[in-house]
């Protein structure tokens, strides 16, 4: 359901490239027969299952990455036809973005997949939070520089967008974290400290969440201390980062 939401894009991206962490062959092999006919290259990275970690397969996705501007989205969204123009546009030199989501009840979800349907009112009966399927050009450009700008915790990693050389430069994501929660608040706090501005995509961007069940947070406060860690220490760059799975020439043309 997400790819087909991302084949119906008015401005297709340039490549889609699925982080797989350790899914089944029936992930591969749907990916395969979906591929022949998308529109655009469609890249599978891969790597086995030993326990959650996102940040290990986010940075080999976004090493194999080939092009300038990375939108970063989570397997369970369902996009608005204009959710890549949106980002184009609010795109900025030293900036990332941020964007929400809509969040659709376990009912609703099921009749989503059952009837695989892309297109979604806001307005549906199971959408909790129908503001943020608001779109509106001039209200993103009034709330992109300042709306909870100072607020590191408002982050969403299942919607953000960042040049890839910003990533590269504080050695993407910090593969300390595994399990659930914090990775996307940490980079945020690197690429901050590095000179590189938040800003929050509102009022565009929509995408709307399919319900599951949420993973185990046994990992959570193990997490946060490592963004406080990040936050006291002033960070800008990570050990166990992006550079493991660079061309050397990537990584010297970035430092």
């Amino acid at each position: 359901m997400c790819l087909a939401s991302i084949k119906e894009q008015i401005v297709l991206p340039d490549e889609v490239i699925i982080a797989d962490d350790g899914s089944q062959k029936e992930t591969r092999q749907l990916i395969e027969r979906i591929a022949v006919t998308f529109p655009v290259p469609l890249i599978h990275v891969w790597q086995p299952d030993e326990g959650f970690q996102l940040s290990k397969i986010r940075n080999k996705a976004i090493a194999r990455s080939s092009k300038d501007y990375i939108i970063q989205i989570d397997g369970d969204l369902i996009l608005h036809p204009q959710f890549v123009s949106d980002h184009i546009e609010f795109s900025l030199p030293d900036t990332f973005a941020t964007g929400s989501r809509l969040l659709m009840d376990e009912n609703l979800s099921q009749n989503v997949l059952k009837d695989q349907r892309i297109k979604i009112g806001i307005f549906s009966k199971g959408i909790s939070n129908f503001i943020n399927g608001i779109r509106s050009r001039a209200l993103r450009r009034f709330f992109g520089n300042g709306y909870k700008s100072g607020d590191i915790y408002y982050m969403r990693g299942c919607n953000m967008a960042f040049w890839r050389s910003d990533l590269i430069k504080v050695n993407g994501y910090n593969e300390d974290f595994v399990g659930w929660g914090r990775e996307d608040n940490e980079i945020a706090i690197r690429l901050i400290n590095s000179g590189v501005r938040k800003r929050s995509i509102k009022f565009g961007a929509i995408a709307f969440h399919i319900y599951h069940n949420e993973s185990t947070r046994h990992s959570l406060r193990g997490n946060e201390e490592l963004l406080l860690l990040a936050i006291e220490s002033k960070t800008t760059n990570c050990l166990k980062g992006i550079d493991q799975y660079l061309h050397f020439s990537d990584v010297n043309q970035y430092r």
